[in-house]
């Protein structure tokens, strides 16, 4: 039996077509809309711990019928969102040392 964690990945395009790959930390369901908080991936392991662990906010809308991720560009609720996504990860992640 395998007990590893896989992560949950997606690849973004940015508005120049460039990929960009992200672990997906958590959904949010917040005032009848959907948030992700992704943690981006770098190729080189340096760079990956360089980053401080920084996340990015981003909503699902739809457009053309298609589900697609938008920043979030109202500052009042991107810290909303941030407080909310850090009460949860701090939830989820106090009990894992207790193994």
């Amino acid at each position: 039996m395998n007990d590893e964690f896989e992560p949950d990945l997606i690849v973004l395009l940015d508005d120049d077509g460039e990929e960009h790959s992200f672990e997906i930390l958590d959904t949010l369901e917040h005032e009848d809309k959907t948030y992700y908080a992704l943690l981006p991936l770098y190729d080189e392991p340096e760079d990956q711990v360089e980053s401080e662990g920084e996340y990015y906010i981003f909503e699902v809308v739809e457009e053309d019928g298609e589900e697609q991720l938008a920043e979030v560009e109202d500052d009042e609720l991107l810290n909303e969102l941030d407080e909310i996504f850090s009460e949860r990860f701090e939830s989820l992640y106090d009990g894992e040392d207790d193994d």
